[in-house]
């Protein structure tokens, strides 16, 4: 029976930044304008690749002055970007687990945020056996080790299990080590990938 190895952000879990500086932008065009200025999509995947808050606010406030003055109160903020859980997901992964298989997560999550996740969704600790967080190893998806990980801490193969991400990236990393990708969608048309290998 294949394991399931899912994804969470965009996957099970909405993430939208531009809630976390609704203190500090009147409306959310002019959040993504200043998140052009500062490159927060590179900025974000330090964080998520291992980087400390406090680095990461020094490394902004270094290249972009007081421009970055905003992302101070990102942590605090974090819990406004995943008040959504993706629609259908939840419900199909339970019926995954309820069926026999094992369900694993590996996602590109910063360490200090992750808290804010379990206190929204504390499901996520039953849900799955265990969790791969990319800001507390130190590594980012669409790299190897990541994957690996996964399958060395709970004595799996790669061949074994499938894999499920948004980012078309990220499934053919996980494509790279042996496990079969899915890029992810919605929730319908992951039903349909799984039936068409014969699952659900």
């Amino acid at each position: 029976m294949k394991h399931i190895v899912f994804d969470l952000g965009q996957v099970l879990i909405h993430w939208d930044p531009v809630h976390a500086f609704s203190d500090h932008f009147d409306d959310h065009d002019a959040t993504r304008q200043w998140f052009d200025k500062i490159g927060f999509n590179d900025w974000n995947r330090a964080q998520d690749g291992g980087r400390s808050f406090a680095d990461g606010l020094a490394h902004a406030r270094k290249q972009h002055g007081d421009l970055a003055d905003p992302l101070t109160g990102y942590l605090n903020g974090f819990p406004h970007t995943i008040t959504q859980p993706v629609p259908g997901t939840w419900e199909l992964a339970d019926e995954l687990k309820a069926s026999g298989h094992r369900l694993f997560a590996i996602t590109n999550w910063g360490a200090e945020t992750w808290d804010a996740a379990t206190r929204q969704y504390p499901r996520l600790l039953d849900l799955f056996e265990d969790i791969v967080i990319s800001g507390v190893e130190g590594i980012l998806k669409p790299e190897a080790a990541i994957y690996l990980r996964l399958c060395e801490r709970n004595g799996l193969r790669a061949e074994d299990c499938i894999f499920i991400d948004d980012s078309r990236a990220n499934a053919d990393g996980a494509r790279q080590v042996g496990m079969d990708g899915i890029h992810f969608s919605d929730a319908a048309q992951l039903r349909e990938d799984l039936r068409a290998r014969g699952i659900g």
